[in-house]
């Protein structure tokens, strides 16, 4: 099991961090999901901390972390500050962002903005849509957006009582209706549910949905772009970025990955047929391999 230290930030919280690899190598931060936590990245880390330093936090919100329960401590210009924040705490220098799921949304954020000073060096995405591309693909694409409705459900204040008294899972149960659940080792769902069960961890997860700018239109709203629909003010992405993909995703459809080439000027795409949304520990081997040719 990973050893966490607690590490104090400047934008007022504390994380809990797997810290691993030799400090003087160059630094990798890998950034989890809903509703996971550092152990996301696992076979990963293992794979990789004979080469780099990893970094593995658990976000605000997940774990022992910090978690706030106001919603507007989840907006995203502050889950990115946090990234940052540790960067600088731990004395990284230049790194490389890792993130799957909400954990990529954010990675994405995050290699934006320190490319141009350089603090971000690479860039690698798991199974999550890069933000330009899923606003649209909510508005254009019938299918992804029947598979987005679950977003519209942990929003709904409607089921926080469903929360109080059931935890993450009573409402999973009836927002995610996918037909090929993954199946969590038995080892790593016993460290998530704790966390799971408990009301203020899983409404601080949910904070992470209920903060975001994202538009999640109903399904029979009507489709296409708004007359007053204006793109986000969001730079290309320049760095060497590695996006891999769970092609049996049922929450993050492929055609988040149609056009990304013009979006990220020096794209690695990898496709991975048999893995659904949870890639990092569904084909770790693959995802491995990938990181491994793009890591050189």
């Amino acid at each position: 099991m990973s050893d966490l230290k607690r590490i104090k930030l400047s934008t007022g919280v504390e994380l809990d961090v797997w810290d691993t690899g030799p400090r003087d190598a160059p630094a990798i931060i890998f950034l989890h999901g809903f509703p996971e936590n550092h152990r996301t990245w696992r076979h990963q880390v293992e794979h990789l901390s004979d080469r780099f330093r990893c970094i593995a936090p658990d976000q605000r919100g997940y774990g022992n972390s910090s978690h706030p329960q106001d919603v507007s401590e989840y907006e995203t210009g502050k889950l990115v500050a946090d990234i940052f924040a540790l960067s600088e705490a731990l004395e990284t220098g230049p790194f490389t962002i890792v993130g799957h799921d909400w954990g990529g949304a954010i990675a994405w954020l995050i290699a934006m903005f320190g490319q141009a000073d350089g603090r971000v060096t690479c860039a690698v995405i798991a199974n999550a849509p890069h933000p330009g591309v899923f606003q649209k693909l909510l508005f254009t694409d019938p299918d992804q957006r029947a598979a987005s409705q679950y977003m519209r459900a942990f929003r709904d204040p409607a089921n926080d009582p469903l929360v109080r008294e059931h935890g993450l899972p009573g409402l999973l149960r009836e927002a995610l209706d996918w037909d090929d659940r993954p199946e969590y080792d038995p080892a790593e769902i016993g460290l998530l549910i704790p966390h799971w069960v408990n009301p203020d961890n899983a409404f601080a997860m949910l904070n992470w949905y209920r903060a975001s700018a994202i538009v999640v239109p109903a399904p029979d709203d009507p489709l296409g772009l708004p007359d007053d629909f204006a793109p986000m003010p969001l730079p290309p992405l320049a760095i060497p970025t590695l996006v891999v993909w769970g092609m049996k995703d049922q929450a993050l459809l492929p055609g988040n990955i149609e056009g990304l080439d013009a979006v990220v000027t020096d794209l690695t795409l990898v496709e991975v047929p048999e893995a659904g949304h949870f890639v990092p520990w569904e084909a770790p081997d693959a995802v491995n391999a990938a990181m491994d040719a793009f890591l050189g």
